[in-house]
């Protein structure tokens, strides 16, 4: 179940309360609402990375702008975001970057995996990365 349906649920309550509409048009009111908000539902694509000992800043900097790029050259990223661990646990594992690549399809996905930009990043990545973990997901 969606998180914002109880909302929904409430909202519409409230307002066929106030309008007095009937239990239909409450009813189809809150399908719609809960269609609108997981037809917003986006893929998400987390890469966390860590980078070898002998791999300079500038080296990192270098792979961090080769990945941001890629939200301006694949038109399938509809959403990118990244930092670094200041996760206070020390469970990082040694991993200490962060990138999100939200998809509205998996078919999003699979266009960007083989993208010849998305293969050049990779190419830019593979003399740095010491270790990288991949999960993908539906945000709910």
């Amino acid at each position: 179940m969606n998180k914002f349906f109880p909302i929904a649920i409430l909202v519409l309550l409230a307002s066929a309360c106030q309008s007095r509409n009937t239990s239909n048009e409450t009813e189809e009111k809150v399908i719609e609402m809960e269609q609108n908000v997981t037809e917003k539902a986006m893929l998400r694509h987390v890469v966390l990375l860590s980078f070898k000992e002998d791999s300079s800043q500038e080296d990192i900097k270098k792979v961090e702008d080769a990945f941001i790029a890629l939200k301006d050259k694949i038109p399938q990223i509809r959403d990118f975001e990244w930092g670094t661990n200041n996760s206070p646990e020390g469970l990082n594992k040694g991993l200490t970057h962060c990138f999100l690549v939200s998809f509205e399809s998996e078919e999003d996905r699979e266009i960007y995996l083989p993208h010849p930009d998305h293969k050049a990043f990779v190419e830019v990545l593979s003399p740095h990365m010491k270790d990288v973990t991949v999960v993908d997901y539906w945000a709910k």
